[in-house]
C-alpha cells in the first residue's frame, strides 16, 4: 500500500544536495495540497524544515470541524556528511512523514478524500552533527529543540503522531515499528485501544508497544536522560501525542548508515494513514477523556513536567 511513496521519498532524501524546496516540489502537481518551507540556521548549521497541509473533506481548512491529525516525522538528521556518506539511521522519521504526505496527496487524486486535515512537519539536513550517547551515539541537530518544536509542533492539530527512529537502546528489541502510551501535559497515560486494534489490523501481527518514563516527557536539555526525542513534541503541546518508533532487534546508532528498511518505514507509513482516516471520521481516539478529567480530580496537573525547570 505505501512502499511505492517510501521507496520514492527515500531515493529522494538519499543525497547529499537534497533540501526542503526539492520535498516541496514533490508535492507541487497535487491540487489542494499545500507545501512549503523554512531555512533556520544555528550555531551547529542549517535545516529545512518542511510542512505539507493535506485538507479533509469535512477539515477545519474547509469551514467543517473534522478533528485534525499531526504527523511529526522526528530526526536530528538524514544524513552526517561529511563524517558519513548516505542516509544515515535516523532519516527514518523524515522518510516516514514525507512518504505519509505523498500517500494521502496520491489517494486524494483517486478520489479518497479523508474527513479532516491533516498536517505533516518534519525538517531536511544531509550534514547534520553527531554527538555522545549511551549505549551508542546520537544525530545530533543544526538547531535546538526549542526550534524544533516550534515549527513541527503546529497550533490547531488535535493529535500527533511522532514518528521516530528509536535503534540506539536496549529498551525496544524488535525489528519494525512500535508504539509508546499516549502522552499528554505530563501524563503519561493507558495506550490506545483504537491505535492497537489499527496496530495489529494493519501489521497482521500482535501489537507492539514499549516503554516510557518520565524523563522522557522532559525537555531536553534539563540534564536527566531521555530514551531518544520521540515525545519532545509533548513538551509544546496540549494535545495527546504518541510515539511511532522505527526499531531493530539490535542496538544501532542513529549515525549509522546502511541501517534503513524500507519495508519497516512503509509499515509504519501504512499505519499512520489508516490512524489518519479513523481519527477524521473520529472512530479513533488517542486516549479516554473521561478518565483523563478523573486524573486531574485525583492528582492535580501535571503540565510542569514539560518545563525545564518546574
Amino acid at each position: 500500500m505505501s512502499l511505492q511513496q517510501t521507496l520514492q521519498v527515500f531515493e529522494l532524501l538519499d543525497s547529499a544536495y537534497i533540501d526542503g524546496q526539492q520535498v516541496v516540489d514533490l508535492f507541487a502537481g497535487y491540487p489542494g495540497v499545500t507545501a512549503s518551507t523554512k531555512r533556520v540556521s544555528g550555531p551547529k548549521g542549517r535545516t529545512d524544515f518542511v510542512r505539507i497541509d493535506i485538507p479533509g473533506a469535512q477539515g477545519k481548512s474547509n469551514g467543517g470541524n473534522a478533528p485534525t491529525l499531526g504527523i511529526i516525522g522526528r530526526l536530528g538528521g538524514i544524513g552526517a556528511r561529511p563524517t558519513r556518506i548516505g542516509m544515515v539511521s535516523d532519516a527514518d522519521g523524515a522518510v516516514a512523514a514525507v512518504s505519509s504526505a505523498l500517500k494521502l496527496a496520491q489517494m486524494q487524486t483517486k478520489g479518497d478524500v479523508l474527513a479532516g486535515d491533516v498536517i505533516i512537519t518534519t525538517h531536511i539536513c544531509p550534514d547534520a552533527p553527531t554527538r555522545p550517547h549511551e549505549p551508542v551515539d546520537f544525530m545530533d541537530s543544526p538547531c535546538d529543540d526549542i526550534t524544533m518544536n516550534d515549527n513541527e509542533v503546529i497550533p490547531g492539530v488535535d493529535a500527533i503522531l511522532s514518528i521516530d527512529t528509536t535503534k540506539g537502546n536496549r529498551i525496544l528489541n524488535h525489528k519494525g515499528y512500535a508504539m509508546s502510551p499516549t502522552v499528554k501535559e505530563g501524563y503519561i497515560l493507558r495506550v490506545s485501544e483504537d491505535l492497537l486494534r489499527i496496530m495489529e489490523m494493519t501489521s497482521g501481527k500482535p501489537a507492539v508497544t514499549f516503554p516510557i518514563t518520565t524523563q522522557d516527557i522532559t525537555p531536553y536539555g534539563n540534564g536527566v536522560y531521555h530514551l531518544n526525542s520521540i515525545l519532545q513534541p509533548s513538551t509544546a503541546t496540549d494535545v495527546p501525542v504518541v510515539g511511532v518508533a522505527i526499531c531493530a532487534e539490535s542496538v544501532v546508532p542513529g549515525c549509522g548508515t546502511g541501517a534503513s528498511h524500507e519495508v519497516d518505514i512503509a509499515l509504519a507509513v501504512k499505519f499512520a494513514v489508516e490512524v489518519a482516516k479513523e481519527f477524521g471520521r473520529e472512530t479513533c481516539h488517542f486516549y479516554d477523556a473521561q478518565e483523563y478529567a478523573l486524573l486531574l480530580s485525583l492528582y492535580g496537573s501535571l503540565s510542569h513536567l514539560r518545563n525545564r525547570k518546574a
